[in-house]
């Protein structure tokens, strides 16, 4: 039997195993999500957007088919687009309709929701690309209705999480209002929805800046 022996690498060292798979580009459509990661950041400024405060995120998005993928996604703390921070804190839980919210980043990361995904194609070094990115997100009381985690649930694939390729940077271009349905009462408490065991560690798509 051979035996895997990890440790350290040399500068000169010779490596042979090649790394994953690559990633995972989900249909669009409605997923669940957890957010794995939050990082504050600083973006630059473009023609489009003066030069704010931003919040990247990491989120698992958790699929029946194909199992958790990682896709990434930027907020930007900015009046211009006050709108999808809102989107966001509503989707999680923490906004109510109407209401003024103090934004609570250290719960963020942990918390649980629903968004539409799409697919976003690009050119990098040449070749056309695609990649998942998020659309827009549901609020909170109408991914879970009532409150109530939806009566099926699904079993996560034996695959372990991919994550996605960020694709580059590109300009703001500000995204279609987001029409929030009506409220059926606003839940204090989040309830967790049926996400599978968890069997690796969850894995942001870029935003279009």
């Amino acid at each position: 039997m051979t035996q895997n022996i990890e440790r350290e690498f040399g500068w000169d060292d010779t490596i042979e195993k090649d790394g994953g798979g690559g990633f995972t580009l989900l249909p669009a459509g409605d997923y669940f999500f957890t957010v794995a990661k939050f990082e504050r950041s600083r973006f630059a400024g473009s023609e489009k957007m003066p030069a704010c405060n931003q919040a990247k995120l990491e989120l698992t998005i958790h699929s029946p088919e194909h199992g958790d993928v990682t896709v990434f996604h930027n907020l930007f703390l900015h009046t211009k687009t006050e709108g999808l921070l809102s989107n966001f804190f509503s989707a999680i839980g923490q906004k109510r309709k109407g209401e003024p919210l103090r934004m609570n980043w250290q719960t963020v990361t942990g918390s649980k929701g629903k968004a539409k995904l799409g697919v976003r194609n690009y050119r990098s070094q040449g070749e056309d690309r695609s990649a998942n990115e998020v659309k827009t997100f549901y609020s909170y009381e109408e991914a879970f209705p009532g409150g109530q985690v939806p009566s099926q649930s699904y079993q996560q694939p034996p695959a372990q999480p991919y994550q996605q390729q960020q694709p580059p940077a590109q300009t703001y271009q500000p995204q279609q209002g987001y029409q929030q349905p009506p409220q059926q009462g606003y839940q204090q408490q989040q309830h967790q929805p049926p996400f599978p065991p968890a069997q690796g560690q969850g894995g942001w798509q870029q935003g279009k800046f």
